[in-house]
């Protein structure tokens, strides 16, 4: 894919601060996640009965695993999510701290669209996730805070995790009146660290 990216004077490699990880959100005991799940799998009745007791049961397991699964899944975007903006906010920090960058970005009102070059920096520098970055973003973008599993119904849970958060990330990226400022990945350098 062809990318425009800016020019920055000279031939210095900028080092950027480090993209700091959380695995999993403070307070996330999976005990209660699961039994969470069966509560809603029970609630919304979403297995009719049959005459074979322990099936039922065994397929009420499944499916309350399965909305487990999807409810981590949301919470591991979530959290690289909010560890990229706050990433982009030590960033601008070090942006102006140096005078060969500090033109690069326009004061506007936080999260401005514009920073969305900080995303694409980081796919460009082929950060690998165990999620989708923009994705990742875009489920931040939506909750300012994780959503605890009672918020959601099972089917909401399946339609979250893509779509919206995909349109959530883009309809953002793309508010910026002017052309995004893409930064050249060769010019920058940082470290992603993962944490407990």
């Amino acid at each position: 894919m062809g990318r425009d990216y800016i020019e920055i004077p000279g031939s210095k490699t900028h080092e950027l601060p480090p993209l700091l990880v959380r695995l999993a959100p403070e307070g996330t005991d999976l005990a209660s996640v699961m039994d969470r799940a069966g509560e809603i799998v029970e609630g919304e009745e979403m297995l009719g009965q049959t005459a074979d007791e322990p099936e039922t049961e065994r397929r009420k397991y499944d499916l309350a695993v399965n909305l487990t699964e999807q409810y981590l899944r949301l919470l591991a975007h979530w959290q690289w999510g909010d560890s990229i903006l706050e990433w982009i906010r030590q960033c601008e920090t070090t942006f102006g701290t140096e005078a060969t960058l500090r033109s690069l970005l326009h004061p506007d009102v936080w999260p401005h669209a514009s920073r969305s070059s900080f995303v694409t920096l980081l796919v460009d520098k082929d950060v690998h996730a165990p999620v989708s970055l923009e994705n990742a973003v875009g489920m931040r973008l939506t909750f300012r805070q994780p959503p605890p599993i009672d918020c959601f119904s099972n089917q909401f849970l399946f339609y979250l995790n893509s779509p919206i958060t995909g349109t959530a990330y883009q309809t953002w990226a793309h508010m910026s009146d002017r052309t995004p400022t893409l930064l050249p990945p060769e010019r920058f350098h940082f470290e992603v660290i993962s944490y407990q």
